[in-house]
């Protein structure tokens, strides 16, 4: 069977990967601590639950608009007004079926075949993909663990040539946790400036789950706003992970753009879901605030025990869920009959020895780290942690 050629670029993420490996495992009776997916474990808070179910009784059970609802348009205005001192208007606005569907829009809008588009290394595991799809020519630039994974403004300036398009990066990062303050940012807008022919994707999803009490997005540079484009989406602030809501903020026509392909693929974003997110960005942040500072207990925790485990390499997120450890140091380790080798081996080491699954650092073009999560229980963060210690001794005792 001769199937698309284009479909050679798209493998399942190893984030699904390794939580169906876990999945599997859990069904022969292995008690599996899964620390791979990147979802909040926590309810959707009851006020945006109950929004939903009035707007079915109100009979918001059609077609939507294929950029958004009115309101939900105008709710994003005000969030972005409200807590990004963002100015747009309801025609620079579009809701798509979650983020990464806003993504695959943007990029889609904008890269031609042969296009460059610059991503800093570790990155989300789908940006490379929707890249590769749309024909464009990736140059990856490594940020590393001594540098907070960040990048600098010499980096970007160096990577930057005529043929450059596109420039994508997270803040908070997945899967690093890092993100870039003012000063950083501004330092990265200056570069940007010498170069009018890049626009730039901010995907700014993880914005809530914020440990430094105020998030900055790239977009408040006033000489760049006409070239950003802002992602952002209810999953991950609103525990709406499977509500499918994201959206974009960005110039006019680059919103058009969208509008013309998204109204070919999926038309409008789910209609309960938008009116339950009118609700949701509108209402006290409270229960947001609460589940950030459970994430925040818990990240104290995971950081100060694998700190304590010999070999191991970590930075302090600054926001997300996620610890990305550097485990370079167990490479040609030896267990049993086998070597670890690289990021890889190591998750499938964790995974059947210690039986918790994490996520390979390659699959975010790292291979000297793998990601833990930390969007689960504290007791299950306990009993992780303890297992990985004890899998990675037997490492360090093994010659």
């Amino acid at each position: 069977m001769q199937l698309a050629q284009r479909l050679n670029s798209v493998t399942e993420p190893q984030t699904i990967k390794m939580a169906k490996l876990s999945r599997e495992l859990k069904a022969k009776g292995i008690n599996i601590i899964d620390l791979s997916l990147g979802e909040p474990d926590f309810k959707t808070p009851e006020h945006i639950i109950n929004a939903a179910i009035k707007a079915m009784n109100d009979g918001y059970t059609k077609y939507a608009p294929v950029v958004g609802y009115p309101e939900l348009l105008e709710a994003i205005c005000t969030k972005l007004k409200r807590d990004n001192n963002l100015d747009y208007a309801t025609n620079q606005i579009m809701v798509s079926t979650g983020a990464k569907q806003s993504l695959f829009n943007a990029i889609m809008t904008i890269v031609d075949p042969g296009d460059e588009v610059i991503i800093p290394t570790p990155f989300w595991v789908t940006y490379s993909t929707q890249v590769q799809l749309a024909g464009g020519v990736i140059k990856y630039l490594e940020c590393t663990i001594d540098n907070d994974f960040k990048l600098t403004p010499a980096q970007l300036e160096e990577a930057i040539t005529p043929k450059t398009k596109l420039f994508i990066y997270s803040s908070p990062c997945n899967p690093t946790g890092s993100f870039y303050s003012r000063e950083e940012l501004a330092g990265l807008a200056e570069v940007f400036k010498r170069h009018p022919q890049v626009f730039i994707i901010s995907d700014e999803i993880y914005e809530y789950i914020n440990y430094t009490g105020q998030h900055e997005s790239i977009a408040q540079f006033e000489e760049l706003k006409d070239r950003v484009i802002l992602i952002n989406g209810m999953a991950k602030g609103f525990a709406m992970t499977g509500w499918r809501l994201g959206y974009m903020a960005a110039p006019r026509e680059i919103i058009q753009g969208c509008e013309r392909l998204q109204g070919q693929v999926t038309s409008a974003a789910n209609s309960i879901t938008q009116r339950a997110s009118i609700t949701a960005l509108l209402s006290d942040l409270a229960p947001t605030y609460k589940m950030v500072e459970a994430f925040r207990q818990r990240r104290d925790y995971v950081i100060a025990a694998l700190k304590k485990m010999p070999g191991i390499k970590i930075n302090m997120p600054e926001g997300a869920f996620y610890a990305f450890p550097d485990i370079s140091s167990f490479y040609g380790k030896q267990y049993g009959d086998s070597v670890i080798a690289n990021a890889d081996d190591m998750s499938m080491f964790l995974l059947n020895e210690a039986h918790v699954a994490t996520v390979c650092g390659s699959a975010f073009g790292d291979n000297h780290c793998i990601r833990i999560s930390f969007a689960t229980s504290m007791t299950n963060l306990m009993e992780a942690m303890e297992r990985i210690a004890a899998a990675l001794k037997t490492l360090h005792e093994s010659h």
